[in-house]
């Protein structure tokens, strides 16, 4: 028998909680499978083993797992596959497929519009000095937070008004009131915050305060809200797809859940950021050291042939490699990489041509790995962010 079992995130605030319940609950009278279930990410339960252990008792033997998130961040990448895997093992007599996060959507863009009140209405009726600014929760995943940019864009299309502005609450810049600052510079007197949200919650209601605080800062200026996404039946469309399509084998996903993906993401923080005014922990009914094991093959050894055309000196290596000189004067660079517990060699050929003498410049990689460690970080909710890009063709992040 199958089963859906959707996964919210969950919430501190019960009110967003009872929220992803009812739309479930609505959303399964739309819906053929006898079984639909509602568990959530965290601060909340069931959760994801007690939603699938839920299934199994009432009688599933394949079961769709569909995320109710909005971009593929942490939770889509590692957190729930984690519990999957962990759930193949404890019922090896139940199949299980990963349906795909909501992501960039044409109904996403259409709920917007509405909530502004139809493209055309908004056209019409709305002020030219108006900006409407898109604010996201925040990820540690720029593929996550450039999404955001990309809805923007989408939304911009749709309304073709001066400026669709994008900003976050929080863990990543720019921030909601840089994204406000920059609305007022370009010479917005209005500002209509669209919140990228599924549900209320914490973050919901602090935005409601900050502008407020707005308000009394800018009093020549006027900022409103708009509602978040809720119980709208475009959004049930997208989920009910996106279980039909799980259900019907017909996930088209890319390497986001290969496995040696996820033994890079062992290295970076896998603690999730919430924007809470309080401390709190998180359970998770799985550990974080997973053995990921799924349906498709990366091949992972490459010959490359490369035609340099400048000089190469090995004589100032800060690093070992292993040299072994060929007849026909090439070198070839064997290069030992360890990944998780499948250690593999990729094997590199570069054919130099006549230049036997090569001079690499290290400073360069240097800086690069100095950049890239740098990139790692996280920024501070209270970090003032770079000017955010409009979705109006400027250049930024989510």
């Amino acid at each position: 028998m199958d089963a859906v079992l959707f996964v919210g995130h969950g919430s501190r605030d019960a009110e967003g909680n009872s929220e992803v319940r009812a739309f479930v609950s609505r959303l399964a009278e739309t819906m053929e499978q006898g079984i639909i279930e509602t568990c959530f990410l965290e601060l909340e339960k069931p959760t994801i083993s007690q939603g699938i252990q839920t299934c199994v008792n009432r009688g599933a033997t394949r079961i769709a797992v569909v995320p109710i998130i909005l971009f593929s961040a942490g939770h889509a990448k590692i957190h729930i596959p984690g519990a999957i895997d962990e759930a193949k093992e404890r019922y090896p007599g139940v199949q299980f497929i990963y349906g795909r996060p909501i992501g960039v959507h044409e109904g996403v863009v259409d709920i917007m519009t509405a909530r502004l009140g139809g493209a055309d209405r908004f056209r019409e009726e709305t002020p030219g000095d108006t900006a409407v600014l898109v604010v996201g929760r925040g990820s540690s995943d720029p593929d996550a937070n450039s999404e955001l940019f990309k809805i923007s864009r989408l939304l911009w299309e749709k309304l073709q008004v001066p400026w669709v502005e994008t900003a976050f609450i929080g863990v990543t810049a720019p921030l909601l009131e840089n994204g406000i600052e920059r609305c007022l510079r370009l010479g917005a007197k209005k500002v209509i915050v669209l919140p990228y949200f599924l549900f209320t919650g914490i973050l919901i209601k602090r935005m409601e305060g900050m502008l407020l605080d707005f308000s009394l800062r800018y009093p020549d200026c006027t900022f409103e809200m708009t509602d978040y996404f809720g119980l709208d039946p475009i959004l049930g469309g997208i989920l009910r797809d996106r279980a039909g399509e799980a259900l019907q084998d017909e996930v088209k996903m890319n390497c986001d859940m290969c496995s040696f993906r996820l033994e890079a993401m062992k290295h970076i923080d896998h603690h999730h950021h919430h924007d809470h005014d309080h401390d709190h922990h998180h359970h998770h009914d799985h550990d974080h050291d997973h053995h990921h094991d799924h349906d498709h093959d990366h091949g992972h050894e490459h010959e490359h042939v490369h035609g340099h055309a400048h000089d190469h000196d090995h004589a100032h290596h800060d690093h070992s490699h292993e040299h072994h000189e060929h007849a026909n004067g090439e070198e070839h660079h064997g290069h030992n990489h360890t990944h998780g517990e499948q250690p593999h060699t990729h094997g590199h050929v570069h054919d130099h041509g006549e230049h036997e003498a090569h001079a690499h410049n290290h400073a360069d990689n240097r800086r690069a790995g100095d950049e890239a460690g740098a990139s790692g970080g996280e920024a501070a909710a209270s970090a003032p962010g770079p000017v955010a890009a409009g979705a109006d063709g400027r250049e930024g992040g989510r």
